[in-house]
């Protein structure tokens, strides 16, 4: 049986490609990719906002239905969760990159062609239906609104327009980007921008996971705190749950190693079928600290400003595009794009940028979200017991 190429091998091929065209090639053969990528661009713009609708509405109403209260703390404290990994990462970012990032060293939000990237032979107009934000608020109200009725007409259309935006990700996105990063990094070398992006986000992708070990700590010490048990025997028995994770580059994949892991963690096995596979729906805290960090990175690089303030929205909407995200490698930042260009204000260079940096480092992100869910879980395990026993004594 002939193995498929996984895409994070694709897009390393797409990359050293990309650099050898934009090296080697004359601008005119640059347009050509230039003008696939600005056709690629207008594409994914207009599919975000349907792949919004087509993953929040259905997960929000997936969650409505669930086990009422333990579906309440627990997503209460995966969200939480998601929002402090995603706090960590801006002040660790906005620390340590200034002391080896240029600002300004790149020109891709530039809006004068002539001072960075060659220019698309042609373009497509591809309006989307309409725009992020009201994707966003149609989602909500959509997602609510399946959750409070009890008919299900809704729900099934809903999950069905949900099988179709896979469809659409799984067959033409994903199989597309490697293509699309080809372009992006020809384009790139030929305006003389790549190699100061091959010399930064190597040490960008060192800091993130330095990130993603203080988060599992972090998450792991309060779960020991909350249940009494030795966090870091905990965290050396989801290392297996860890590094499936890094070979599937996906959550949902690795839930059956998970819940084993989990269980032996001493979670109930009541709660660990619960928490696990919901959690590795909602609980982001890896992917995001990602986003946030490699975005930060890119705004720096294009000398946008930014400060807390602005990036603690971001951060909060984070939280909630992803979830129900396809389970599919790269498919957090897929779910982010909109954000990315409506909140942070990033053009389609720099939204090509964000998916090739994020992809090449996706199953670590994987990792540390399905590990954090063993500490959830045993979260969980002890405040469901503290539960039954207040009940049991009224």
């Amino acid at each position: 049986m002939k193995k498929k190429t996984g895409l994070l091998p694709k897009l390393i091929i797409a990359i050293i490609l990309g650099i050898l065209i934009g090296k080697l090639m004359p601008t005119k053969v640059v347009a050509i990719f230039a003008t696939f990528n600005g056709i690629f661009g207008g594409f994914l713009g207009f599919a975000i906002p349907l792949i919004i609708v087509g993953f929040i509405a259905p997960g929000i109403g997936e969650l409505g239905l669930g086990a009422g209260k333990l579906l309440a703390v627990t997503t209460g404290i995966a969200y939480g969760s998601t929002l402090a990994a995603g706090t960590l990462s801006y002040f660790a970012s906005s620390l340590i990159f200034p002391n080896f990032l240029k600002a300004g060293s790149l020109a891709l939000n530039s809006t004068n062609p002539e001072e960075s990237l060659v220019v698309p032979l042609f373009a497509i107009d591809m309006p989307p239906v309409f725009g992020v934000m009201t994707a966003l608020l149609f989602a909500f109200i959509l997602g609510l609104g399946i959750a409070a009725l009890k008919g299900d007409v809704l729900k099934r259309a809903t999950k069905e327009f949900q099988v179709i935006i896979e469809l659409v990700i799984n067959k033409v996105i994903i199989p597309l980007l490697p293509l699309y990063i080809l372009g992006m990094f020809a384009n790139m070398t030929h305006a003389g921008q790549v190699a100061t992006i091959l010399s930064v986000f190597s040490r960008v992708f060192i800091i993130i996971l330095i990130l993603h070990l203080t988060i599992v700590i972090i998450q792991f010490l309060i779960a020991g705190a909350v249940a009494g048990v030795n966090p870091f025997k905990a965290i050396k028995n989801m290392i297996p749950a860890y590094l499936t994770a890094i070979g599937t580059q996906s959550s949902a994949a690795t839930i059956p190693v998970t819940l084993a892991q989990t269980k032996k963690n001493g979670v109930r096995d009541e709660i660990a079928e619960f928490v696990i596979p919901l959690c590795a729906t909602i609980h982001l805290s890896g992917s995001t600290i990602t986003l946030v960090a490699c975005s930060i990175a890119v705004m720096m690089l294009n000398n946008m400003t930014f400060n807390f303030t602005s990036m603690v929205p971001f951060i909060m909407m984070l939280g909630v595009t992803m979830v129900a995200a396809p389970g599919v490698p790269g498919g957090a930042v897929i779910a982010a794009l909109g954000l990315l260009e409506t909140m942070l204000g990033f053009p389609e260079p720099m939204l090509a940028l964000m998916i090739a940096l994020y992809v090449a480092q996706d199953s670590f992100g994987t990792a540390c979200n399905i590990t954090g869910d063993g500490a959830i879980a045993i979260c969980m395990n002890k405040l469901s017991k503290n539960t039954v026993n207040s009940a049991s004594k009224a």
